[in-house]
């Protein structure tokens, strides 16, 4: 049995924010409704749909039923996406099979056609929990476009690897019941963080669940595996500011889940990934750092150091978007383009760090 959970907060009718495809700017959409309409089209049909409609103010609800999916109402959940999913696994996860379904998709997602066949097979190969590789939606103008290409470029990274992947994705994942299950045991006993006085499912202390639950089946000893055939595509954030929100959350949940669970050979390559990426940051303001100074004295050179960094820089943003065609691999070639795009998501990364260092208070 192949259950789907899909949270959703307001994910009704809206207007469009700018023209995509054939959609006009100001056209009404609803993306719980798309949602929805893309299971239809899968090769592998779910035995039940059901919306976590959480704290809804439009017609999320309706449409879902309107739809053919079940509704779940959240009662005074005050822990968004995480408290949403745990009202729902509290009440109806006891009552599933170790070898039952449960994907949990975000109200955003469309999957491709095959996604949930080949994620069943992942499961009958002994994979408990199997991710999805997202690629970005079409919308969200320039800052869009940078979001697609760094998407793309992550799914090859995976696919390079084999499907091996840190972090299970919230955008749309299948797990067994029987893993499910097996973490609230691992929480109550304390073999894994536990989600205090009661053990659910979602840490909903984390800012990154996803992240928290996919460190919980690790230490679990459960397999888990993001094979690229398991491709869907979600919603870009349409404005810098909101793309800088989700990334901070992101960032910072990171560092949290990291700091819970310790130095384990489970985070062992996350917590070097994210000092390598501190490298990074360092780097690149020393870089720019010594073009600002250069060009203030008037001592423009070219040293050979920096040249050739600069060159590897730029083969490796080409050849890694290459997937999304030969524009793109231009685009990526004149290093000025996706700059600043790459140092917001620095600046971002920075500020997650002192955040956490400085242990200022974490919101969603």
């Amino acid at each position: 049995m192949l259950t789907i959970l899909i949270p959703a907060h307001n994910e009704g009718t809206r207007r469009r924010t700018e023209a995509v495809g054939r959609h006009a700017a100001g056209a009404e959409h609803a993306p719980i409704a798309e949602t929805l309409a893309s299971l239809h089209e899968r090769t592998v049909q779910p035995d039940r749909v059901v919306v976590i409609a959480d704290n809804c103010t439009d017609d999320t609800a309706q449409l879902a039923r309107a739809a053919g999916a079940e509704v779940f109402e959240t009662v005074d959940n005050r822990h968004k996406k995480a408290g949403g999913l745990n009202q729902w696994l509290d009440l109806h996860l006891q009552h599933l099979r170790d070898l039952d379904t449960v994907m949990v998709m975000d109200a955003d997602s469309a999957l491709d056609a095959a996604f949930l066949e080949n994620a069943l097979r992942y499961v009958d190969k002994g994979y408990h929990a199997v991710g999805g590789v997202f690629l970005g939606k079409e919308g969200g103008g320039l800052v869009g476009m940078f979001q697609r290409n760094e998407y793309a470029r992550y799914a090859r990274d995976v696919a390079r690897k084999g499907g091996r992947t840190l972090v299970l994705t919230g955008t749309a994942t299948v797990f067994t019941a029987q893993c499910l299950k097996d973490v609230v045991r691992g929480r109550s006993t304390g073999r894994i963080p536990d989600t205090g006085r009661v053990s659910h499912v979602y840490d909903t202390k984390a800012l990154t669940e996803d992240n928290e639950l996919t460190f919980a089946l690790l230490h679990l000893g459960y397999r888990i595996i993001a094979p690229p055939e398991c491709a869907l595509r979600t919603e870009v954030m349409e404005t810098w500011e909101d793309l800088r929100k989700q990334r901070f959350r992101w960032k910072r949940g990171a560092i949290e889940n990291n700091h819970h669970y310790g130095l384990t050979r489970y985070t062992a390559e996350y917590q070097f990934l994210q000092w390598w990426s501190g490298l990074g940051i360092v780097v690149t303001a020393l870089y720019l750092a010594t073009i600002v100074l250069a060009v203030a004295t008037g001592s423009v050179n070219i040293a050979a150091f920096w040249l050739a960094i600069t060159v590897v820089y730029i083969l490796e943003r080409v050849i890694t978007v290459s997937a999304r065609g030969p524009k793109q691999m231009l685009l990526a070639g004149v290093l000025v383009i996706e700059m600043p795009y790459d140092i917001t998501l620095q600046y971002v990364q920075a500020r997650a760090f002192f955040a956490a260092l400085l242990r200022t208070k974490s919101t969603w």
